[in-house]
């Protein structure tokens, strides 16, 4: 057995086969069932001529069909490519090409958009509808492609090295593809709360000897955190559950239904709406033990509010990224208004200055956080990139996160916000992260995104995006509110009020979107 996804799910399943793995709505299959259905699946690529290193994209809502392709294609040594469904045909070109893959499964609802892509990509030959029967030439219905082919495994050994790709980013660029081995994503991303694992057998026994919880990542599978949530649950023997869209009333009837009690979300986006439904509906939460954000801004405001209505139930803020994995917990009452500060849990974390080299603790020195160890590879398709992201210093391979911090005298690491948003003004940075999180607690503001826009004296000026939460509020009643906890140069100059704030399904901020938008009401 190697620390290969494939070869220790088929462990776990073989030691507690009967055990639900998978519950999706009406869906409810087992381990060996799941198992069953991923070999199925795996035949029919491998007939079709998808071969070990070859990839596969994936164009999906939630479900049981996500996580059998995920399974299917790590079976077989092929790659799995995570593609986001608010693609348009443009954006849907791209990730087809620059990921190389040569086959795809999707939702019959985005048939359109891949009807008018794949032609222009040669290499994409073989597709998989899901939810329906498919238009496109050639392609084929997900139980065509499952009806007959075999239910059992016969397939040849895998590698640790195998390489597991997620892509990520698009906010201010197109993605990229970070590559990782099975190994060491599977390490990087280890659930904090379990013993590190000697062999990979160890992982197996977990599972066998874990208690039935019942865990729940609420973002879409396009986004990596939902990918490293459903592994992690089956690794140490859960009961997963999926809503195929993110929908909060949705959300917690799942929650009450199937009484989850841990829950993964993305920050702020995912918080907000959860909150106000949860405020406003009766819901049973009593079996919720766990409120987990990561991979994005989770403000003080939010969270007091979650904490509020789920009182019984751990809150809790990760941080990480798709490069680093999961490396920190926020220290109790740091928030983004206050000062984001964040506990590492793992070794090899730190923060370099700009001659790469670690900071003194306590000196005041900024720098990035860094990471050793188990890292990414690099991305793919770009090593100019991953030269730079990736430096070498003293023989020792690194990761720059891109985000901007300090180390405090008790080896906390503050975080100040992503170098790549920083805003230039008149010389003082500003971080977008701060000034959004401050506004998000001013009642009148539901969602908020910070960006800079040009300006003839200073260089940029700071510029807020605002979705109102009922009445509109004044500009000059959130310069109020914002003097009371900002510096005179990071308060916005510019508000733009919108019906609703445009982000990832992740939650994740768009900010050449929010620049666009903010440039126009200027």
């Amino acid at each position: 057995m190697e620390y290969n996804h494939a070869d220790l799910f088929e462990g776990v399943a073989d030691a507690i086969g009967d055990r639900v793995a998978l519950i999706c709505g009406d869906q409810r299959l087992t381990y060996a069932e799941l198992d069953e259905q991923a070999n199925r699946l795996a035949h029919h690529l491998a007939g079709a001529g998808v071969g070990p290193g070859q990839h596969v994209a994936v164009q999906l809502y939630n479900g049981v069909e996500y996580a059998a392709a995920l399974l299917a294609v790590l079976k077989i040594r092929a790659v799995p490519i995570n593609v986001n469904y608010r693609y348009v045909e443009a954006e849907l070109r791209y990730v087809y090409r620059d990921s190389d893959s040569v086959a795809l499964l999707y939702d019959v609802e985005f048939e359109d958009r891949v009807a008018a892509t794949v032609p222009e990509v040669p290499a994409l030959r073989h597709l998989i509808a899901v939810g329906g029967s498919p238009s496109i030439p050639g392609a084929v219905a997900y139980e065509e492609a499952l009806k007959d082919a075999d239910a059992t495994r016969g397939f040849p050994p895998r590698s640790k090295d195998d390489l597991y790709i997620i892509y990520t980013g698009g906010t201010t660029g197109m993605p990229k593809g970070v590559m990782w081995s099975t190994e060491q994503i599977l390490l990087a991303f280890w659930n904090p709360t379990v013993p590190r694992p000697s062999r990979p057998e160890d992982i197996v026994e977990n599972a066998r000897n874990g208690g039935p919880l019942i865990m729940m990542p609420v973002a879409p599978l396009m986004h990596g955190a939902a990918q490293v949530a459903t592994w992690i649950a089956w690794f140490i023997g859960s009961t997963l559950v999926y809503t195929r869209k993110f929908d909060a009333a949705d959300v917690w009837a799942t929650i009450e239904r199937e009484k989850v009690n841990s829950l993964t979300i993305t920050g702020d986006a995912m918080a907000i709406p959860m909150a106000e439904e949860l405020a406003r509906g009766d819901y049973d939460t009593s079996s919720l033990l766990a409120y987990v954000s990561t991979g994005a801004i989770f403000t003080g405001t939010v969270r007091d509010r979650i904490q509020k209505l789920l009182p019984n139930t751990m809150i809790m803020d990760r941080f990480g990224s798709t490069e680093s994995g999961s490396t920190a917990e926020a220290v109790a009452g740091s928030t983004p208004e206050k000062g984001l500060r964040f506990a590492p849990d793992v070794e090899n974390v730190t923060v370099l200055d700009d001659a790469l080299q670690p900071v003194k603790p306590g000196s005041g020195v900024i720098g990035q956080v860094a990471r050793t160890g188990h890292i990414a590879q690099g991305y793919y398709n770009d090593p100019e990139k991953t030269a730079k992201t990736f430096p070498v210093v003293d023989g020792k391979r690194w990761l720059l996160t891109g985000d901007i911090a300090t180390v405090e005298e008790d080896g906390s690491i503050a975080v100040y916000g992503r170098g790549s948003q920083a805003i230039n003004t008149g010389g003082e940075k500003v971080f977008p992260e701060e000034v959004e999180a401050v506004l998000k607690g001013h009642p009148s503001v539901y969602d908020a995104v910070v960006t800079g826009i040009p300006d003839e004296r200073w260089g940029n000026r700071v510029a807020a995006v605002i979705q109102p939460s009922g009445a509109e509020p004044s500009s000059e009643d959130l310069d109020a509110h914002c003097r009371k906890e900002l510096s005179g140069y990071k308060v916005p100059r510019v508000y733009a009020f919108v019906a609703e704030m445009k982000r990832s399904p992740a939650g994740k901020a768009d900010y050449r979107w929010a620049k666009q938008i903010a440039e126009e009401a200027q």
